[in-house]
């Protein structure tokens, strides 16, 4: 009798999760009306760009970025009839670390104090901000280094 060979399957890799691309100032501008809003849709986003935008920002201009920021993974759409209502896909925190991050490995070497001193000399920052400088820099002197 002849043996069977073992049929053994082979898992699947799993996906390795892409990072989410750098957003564009555009881009951005629209992010942050998504994080202040939760969601919104196209009209609403327009309206809230353009309270503070000279020259205005037209519907068809907004809705282009939309579906490219949909491709790219930085915003989802929920259709609800012949609306499209968008929301951001990561969390403003996550897209900010990420951007300081790539600031710092790619402008300043990876020196934290470089980008520190680059920010703090850029413009006159408040007494409310020195404190909560300071008092995050008091919490990082008093927190245990880790042990690896």
């Amino acid at each position: 009798m002849a043996k069977k060979a073992a049929n053994k399957s082979i898992p699947a890799a799993s996906p390795t999760p892409t990072p989410t691309p750098r957003p564009t100032d555009a881009e951005l501008a629209i992010l942050r009306v998504l994080w202040a809003k939760g969601a919104a849709t196209v009209r609403e986003i327009l309206d809230a760009i353009n309270e503070d935008r000279i020259p205005p920002l037209v519907y068809t201009t907004v809705l282009t970025f939309l579906q490219i920021m949909t491709d790219k993974g930085l915003v989802l759409r929920d259709t609800q009839g012949k609306t499209h209502v968008y929301r951001a896909a990561v969390a403003a925190e996550k897209t900010q670390r990420h951007l300081v991050k790539d600031v710092l490995e790619r402008v300043f070497s990876g020196s934290v104090s470089q980008l520190v001193m680059h920010a703090l000399g850029s413009r006159k920052i408040s007494a409310d901000e020195v404190r909560e400088i300071k008092a995050m820099l008091n919490e990082i002197d008093h927190t245990p280094p880790t042990s690896k």
